[in-house]
């Protein structure tokens, strides 16, 4: 139950709109970047907003057909989402509602969600957003605050995220861990004489250490340790019997590549998932948000409360 398309889908129309604000602030940046100086007297005709920029061959661009053309194409779209963003943060504060640190890192890990690493995420959405570590906080922040303020007078309870996560098992399945003890001998014969040496009561442990010839476990008692059903670098029959097995039963012989494996369950275990409350909570929102109005519509409500009017028609 990710809102992963909706998220992205807010990113990238931010993205334009960070981009897009850098570009009409250039002016604003450059002109405070220069000395403090008095003005040098100006060449006749020559007018601040007509500092080039960009030339091709003999054509010189300068900062105002920029901006020009910046404000035609994105003004009313960057205009848009600034003054929604004002409007959330004016609702936010006469309510008494933000967002914390903690909020917002639970966020970030759930969007890192698929990456190697944090690292790597963060590189993903310069290099194809072009968004800083600090605008995509500041984007997540705006979010989970609108998300909250949408959602504020609805109550989900511990039986609904309950009731959601058993009828969606497969998002939410637990992971068994196996504690697996074997023996591996050449031949089928061999493994039949294992088993009867087991039946007479010899130790398993003691049986390894003797007979088996994996390397890897037969000084351990044959003990593979605790390890996941899907495990790689386990045999795939070795594992396949194990799951069948009640807590210490001891297999028939498994054919292997290599000769007959004798299987023992030693245990077997639930693998506690830390994030689970971090899982319920996500559920918990989802569910929310599903009861909530449509994001943009409660929006449009706090731009009719805070009486929002754009007076320049080119921006309507």
């Amino acid at each position: 139950m990710q809102n992963v398309k909706r998220l992205w889908g807010v990113i990238i129309v931010m993205a334009v709109g960070n981009l897009v604000l850098a570009s009409l602030l250039v002016t604003h940046t450059i002109n405070q970047s220069e000395p403090s100086q008095s003005p040098k007297p100006e060449k006749q005709g020559e007018q601040k907003n007509d500092r080039v920029v960009a030339k091709i061959g003999d054509r010189e661009m300068t900062i105002l057909e920029l901006q020009t053309a910046l404000e035609h194409h994105y003004g009313a779209e960057l205009l848009g989402q600034m003054l929604d963003r004002e409007v959330i943060r004016l609702e936010g504060n006469e309510t008494g509602t933000s967002i914390g640190s903690a909020e917002i890192n639970r966020e970030l890990k759930r969007m890192q969600q698929g990456y190697e690493s944090e690292q790597q995420f963060y590189a993903s959405m310069k290099s194809q957003l072009g968004l800083s570590e600090q605008e995509i906080k500041e984007d997540v922040t705006n979010k989970l605050l609108l998300e909250k303020l949408a959602t504020k007078h609805i109550q989900i309870t511990d039986a609904q995220v309950e009731d959601y996560m058993k009828a969606h098992a497969d998002e939410f399945k637990q992971i068994t861990e196996y504690n697996i003890l074997q023996i591996i001998v050449s031949t089928k014969d061999q493994a039949n004489k294992v088993l009867a040496e087991l039946a007479k009561g010899e130790s398993f442990a003691t049986l390894a250490r003797d007979r088996s010839l994996d390397d890897a476990t037969n000084n351990t008692g044959g003990d593979l340790g605790w390890i996941e059903g899907d495990d790689p670098f386990v045999a795939a029959p070795v594992l396949e019997t194990a799951k069948l097995l009640k807590v210490g039963e001891v297999s028939k012989p498994v054919p292997l590549p290599q000769g007959f494996a004798i299987v023992k369950l030693k245990n077997r275990r639930e693998k506690v998932n830390p994030d689970l409350a971090f899982v319920r909570e996500n559920v918990r929102r989802e569910l929310a948000l599903h009861e909530a109005p449509p994001l943009k519509d409660y929006v449009k409500q706090l731009r009719e409360k805070w009486k929002v009017s754009i007076l320049d028609p080119q921006f309507r």
